[in-house]
């Protein structure tokens, strides 16, 4: 498939993503449990009649939405490609609940048709009045990687000129719950959370939304060039190596080629392995981490995919996201590896404009 580019890059998540100077006021959390988003005024994008019935990632995903659309100086998208792990929780447990307080009789359909996971590209496809394909993947960690993926393929085949693509998951009172009695969550006594040497299991959590105007050309806003994506739901820790040189070959490159690379340290000692494994790969590039920033979720890949296009833009890399000493004059081409307690991997290439 051709290259495309990312055009626009907004984000809502636990740091003040929307401003401007983001690079310089990004500040780490590693001692709670569970971290909040930053969220906007609502009011100055939704009508408050409006707001009450929306849930959480509904409201972040609506203004990321319009704050990508708006950088790229679009009204109408030809596509909406939404990717979801958890989609609207909180209207699903709304929903469950009613069925048990009211034994499974006299129920109102009102928060099971709001629970579904493509709500989220319905609402903004009504906000926006657009009839254009609309889709939604619910692929865990790899939602937005195969989200961008049927951009490039909605692109490449002539059936769009200009994609919005999004990833967003919020968090809610019962899933926490059910996460720290799973040890998802990491347990108080072993905060705060090392995140580069754990050596416990368990994640700090997050939650956010990212969207991105994808575009057939390049323009005077264009972060990056999206060039290629590759996924894969199983790996050994053994095949790490062959996983990524088999793709940097398949694009015609060497890990001498790339000056940075974004890796998905988590704290979680049992799957951090992967990473730990990946950076013997790159001695000369630049490694990064980024879930000290993001916390980790289902689309956490949607936050390191907009500090890459920040990087890419500025050609600077905040100094809390450095793993390494290797600092590169010009940064031309950045590798994302992420994937989610161990599986769903994905291999983001993006490349400087």
């Amino acid at each position: 498939m051709s290259a495309v580019y990312i055009n626009s890059a907004s984000c809502i998540s636990v740091q003040d993503t929307l401003n401007e100077n983001i690079l310089q006021n990004l500040k780490p959390e590693n001692s709670i449990q569970i971290l909040k988003a930053v969220e906007p005024n609502y009011k100055a994008f939704i009508p408050p009649t409006m707001i009450r019935r929306m849930s959480k990632t509904v409201k972040m995903s609506s203004v990321a939405s319009h704050y990508a659309l708006q950088e790229a100086g679009i009204t109408r998208p030809d596509a909406i490609i939404v990717g979801t792990g958890m989609g609207c929780s909180q209207d699903s447990e709304k929903f469950l609940k009613n069925v048990i307080d009211n034994q499974e009789e006299f129920l109102t359909p009102t928060f099971f048709i709001q629970s579904t996971h493509n709500t989220v590209a319905g609402q903004i496809a009504l906000g926006l009045q657009c009839h254009a394909y609309n889709f939604t993947y619910v692929n865990t960690s790899s939602s937005l990687e195969f989200s961008f993926l049927d951009a490039q393929l909605q692109i490449n085949d002539g059936e769009a000129e200009n994609v919005l693509v999004g990833s967003t998951d919020e968090q809610t009172d019962r899933t926490m719950e059910l996460y720290r009695l799973h040890n998802i969550i990491k347990k108080e006594t072993d905060l705060p959370s090392d995140y580069l040497n754990s050596e416990t299991k368990g994640v700090i959590w997050g939650e956010g939304a990212s969207f991105f105007v994808v575009g057939k050309e390049k323009t005077d806003h264009s972060y990056a060039r999206l060039k290629n994506i590759h996924i894969n739901n199983r790996l050994e820790v053994d095949e790490v190596e062959d996983f990524i040189h088999e793709f940097l070959t398949k694009n015609n490159l060497s890990a001498e080629n790339i000056d940075a690379v974004i890796l998905g340290f988590s704290g979680d000692t049992d799957s951090d392995v992967y990473y730990t494994k990946t950076m013997n790969i790159f001695p000369n590039s630049a490694l990064l981490y980024y879930k000290h920033l993001s916390g980790e979720f289902n689309t956490a890949s949607g936050f390191s995919t907009f500090m890459a296009c920040q990087i890419l833009k500025k050609q600077q890399i905040p100094e809390i996201m450095f793993i390494n000493a290797v600092k590169k004059e010009e940064i031309k081409n950045i590798l994302l590896y992420n994937h989610l307690a161990g599986d769903d991997h994905s291999l983001v290439l993006l490349e400087r404009v």
